[in-house]
């Protein structure tokens, strides 16, 4: 795997109590990035998704809390008060606002939001990536200026893809395999828009 850089972010969202799939990552693909945003739906399985094999909430806290990187999480429809009480990062809600070195990022979980809502945050807050999960299934797009990024879901995935998260960098944003060796969506990065 590659050295952790400091223009390498990864993104997960729905991992939804499964401390089997955050193992996989962290010693996939999480482990060529120094922050981690979360987009949500982090210990809670939810009464509509089916119990994952790996579910052990109490032990993905833990392994999130002693990650060793900063995590900065939004909040999923399926996250609770009792959720922030167990993590060590606050769980930001209803988005997740930060200038990184890869430019402006905002996170939410999206449960609420369609396409145009999201091109409509993005314009207002001047947005480089846009970062949504709930669907469980992997998005990458660009809508005028900014980059739609869903990067699908470690361990329910729908469709096709199979378990994925995504990775930032100064040049580039893909979606990937735990492991980070397969790449399923890929685009170039035009640079911060505060930079233009």
């Amino acid at each position: 795997m590659d050295k952790p850089t400091a223009e390498t972010i990864a993104v997960v969202s729905d991992t939804h109590g499964d401390a089997g799939c955050w193992s996989a990552l962290a010693e996939g693909a999480l482990s060529q990035a120094r922050l981690i945003i979360h987009a949500g739906d982090i210990l809670y399985h939810g009464p509509r998704n089916p119990m994952v094999s790996g579910y052990d909430p109490g032990r993905l806290a833990g392994m999130l809390n002693g990650f060793g990187r900063p995590i900065l999480f939004a909040r999923g429809n399926c996250d609770s008060d009792v959720d922030q009480l167990m993590l060590d990062w606050p769980v930001q809600s209803p988005y997740l606002f930060a200038d990184l070195s890869v430019g402006r990022v905002m996170a939410c979980h999206g449960e609420n939001l369609d396409r145009e809502a999201m091109a409509t945050l993005a314009r207002r807050y001047k947005v480089d990536i846009f970062i949504f999960g709930h669907t469980h299934l992997p998005l990458l797009e660009r809508v005028e200026n900014t980059i739609l990024l869903n990067p699908g879901s470690p361990s329910l995935p729908k469709g096709e893809s199979g378990p994925t998260c995504a990775l930032i960098t100064g040049l580039e944003v893909k979606v990937v395999s735990l492991d980070g060796k397969r790449t399923l969506l890929k685009m170039e990065r035009q640079g911060p828009l505060m930079a233009r």
